[in-house]
């Protein structure tokens, strides 16, 4: 990760491989829409850009509250270091994990924009290729139980690096046509000491498995839910 200060208000924290022109005007949509680069998007509490950029495809995000303040103040923090910028640190703990050996976007840049005692955010990583998450997967179909094992071994794998994924759901995880698992939307999530934390992230989970059988009728049994500890307790001996 290289950082590069384009002004006074303005930082970007950025993979070297992926960009050579750190004052390119990557994060905006605009730009990869005028060279007709924009292959899709998706809507949650803001809208994620899918982009094919020349070092392949890539996922670009602003930065969004959410809840009611959300509806106040969409899109702006407070601004207390570029280093304790949501962008930044979501950047860097992709590319720990990353280094953990954890299956996650490989992050390309970041991006900070002060503007008086608040400041707006950007983040484009790499989009997984033929992925798609569980609640997509669950709706069409059951999983079986290797599969389950897998996702609960690469949940092991984050906890074993120290990240609490503070919300670890079914949308947050993805299979792609490998079978490979991938753990997503690292927003508002770190590293974190000791193990008191780690049932909580698989407490949610559960939740969310619940909580998606009601809503969309998700083939999904709480049988699965052991066949994923199982994995997850496989690496976690």
């Amino acid at each position: 990760m290289q950082r590069r200060q384009l002004s006074a208000q303005e930082v970007i924290w950025y993979d070297p491989q992926w960009l050579a022109d750190p004052a390119a005007p990557v994060f905006d949509p605009a730009h990869w829409r005028r060279h007709n680069r924009i292959s899709g998007q998706a809507s949650g509490r803001g809208t994620t850009w899918f982009i094919r950029s020349d070092g392949g495809d890539a996922a670009l995000r602003h930065y969004r509250r959410g809840g009611l303040f959300g509806k106040l103040v969409r899109d702006c923090y407070w601004f207390s270091g570029w280093d304790n910028t949501r962008s930044q640190q979501e950047f860097a703990l992709l590319s720990t994990l990353r280094a953990a050996g954890v299956n996650v976007p490989r992050p390309l840049a970041a991006r900070a924009v002060k503007r008086g005692l608040c400041y707006r955010a950007d983040l484009i990583t790499e989009k997984i290729a033929a992925a798609r998450d569980l609640a997509e997967l669950l709706q069409q179909g059951p999983l079986d139980t290797e599969e389950y094992r897998h996702i609960g071994i690469e949940i092991a794998r984050l906890h074993r690096a120290q990240v609490n994924h503070t919300d670890l759901n079914i949308h947050n995880i993805l299979l792609d046509t490998d079978g490979r698992v991938w753990l997503i939307d690292f927003d508002k999530c770190h590293a974190q000491s000791g193990n008191g934390w780690q049932q909580s992230n698989l407490d949610r989970l559960l939740r969310s498995f619940r909580k998606e059988v009601k809503k969309r009728a998700i083939h999904w049994q709480e049988q699965d839910f052991a066949a994923l500890l199982d994995g997850y307790r496989s690496v976690r001996k």
